[in-house]
C-alpha cells in the first residue's frame, strides 16, 4: 500500500517552511531537544513520523536532525493537518508558550455516569443499616457479605475526598488560567469535585480546541 502522507511530503514540508515556530516547538517537545533553537525545517514526513533539521545557538553551523514519531500513526493524508494542529497545541502548553485561550461556557459531560454509578454504590453500601430488612438492601447484604468487608469503605471514601479534591483544585487553577466568568468556572470546579475525572477530561478537552481554533486563526 502507498502512504498518502510520504507522497504529499514535498508540499508538506514547503508549506511548514511557513510555520518555523510550529516546528521549533515539535522538535523541543516531542524530539526532546534541548538548548536555544534558532530554526527548524522538516526534511520529510509520513504516515509514521516526521524529520526535521534544526539549528542550535550553540553551533549554528551544524544542522542536526531529529526524528518525532506519530503516536498513533496517521491513517491517511486527511489526517495531517488536524494532527499537527494537535500537536502545535501540546507542544506550546507543555512548553508554557500558549497563549490562554478563554473558556466561556459548561457543559456536564455524559460519562459522569461512570462515576455517578460508583459513588452511589459506595453510599448504598456504606449506609446500608445494620440489620437490613426488605428488598432494597439485598445487593448490599450481598456486596458487604460476599466482596466488601467493613474495613475497605472507610480506605475508599478517604480515596474518593482525596482524589476529588485534588481534581476539584486542578480545575480551579484552570479556571483562573483561562478567565472563566465566576458562574461558569464555580460549575466547572463544582462538578469536577463532585464527579472527578470525566469532567476534567471533557475540560482539558475544550481547553484543547479552543487552543488548536486560536492557532487556525493565527493568534
Amino acid at each position: 500500500m502507498t502512504d498518502s502522507v510520504a507522497d504529499k511530503s514535498g508540499f508538506l514540508c514547503t508549506y511548514m517552511s511557513s510555520h518555523p515556530d510550529t516546528l521549533v516547538a515539535y522538535a523541543k517537545y516531542f524530539g526532546k531537544v534541548d538548548g536555544n533553537i534558532l530554526s527548524a525545517k522538516m526534511l520529510s514526513i509520513n504516515s509514521k513520523d516526521m524529520v526535521l533539521e534544526y539549528k542550535i545557538k550553540d553551533s549554528p553551523n551544524k544542522p542536526q536532525v531529529v526524528r518525532v514519531e506519530f503516536d498513533p500513526p496517521l491513517l491517511g493524508y486527511e489526517e495531517v493537518k488536524p494532527r499537527l494542529l494537535s500537536m502545535k497545541a501540546d507542544a506550546d502548553e507543555a512548553l508554557g508558550t500558549a497563549k490562554a485561550p478563554h473558556i466561556t461556557h459548561f457543559e456536564l459531560p455524559s460519562k459522569i455516569w461512570i462515576t455517578s454509578s460508583l459513588l452511589l454504590l459506595l453510599i448504598y453500601g456504606t449506609y446500608m443499616p445494620q440489620n437490613p430488612d426488605g428488598k432494597f438492601w439485598w445487593l448490599a447484604r450481598t456486596l458487604r457479605s460476599s466482596i466488601f468487608p467493613d474495613a475497605f469503605f472507610p480506605p475508599t471514601w478517604a480515596f474518593v475526598y482525596v482524589a476529588h479534591f485534588a481534581e476539584g483544585a486542578y480545575a480551579a487553577t484552570l479556571a483562573r488560567k483561562h478567565q472563566m466568568p465566576w458562574h461558569i468556572g464555580a460549575a466547572w470546579v463544582g462538578s469536577t469535585t463532585i464527579f472527578g475525572l470525566p469532567v476534567l477530561l471533557r475540560l482539558r478537552s475544550l481547553i484543547k480546541q479552543a487552543r488548536i481554533e486560536s492557532i487556525m486563526k493565527g493568534n
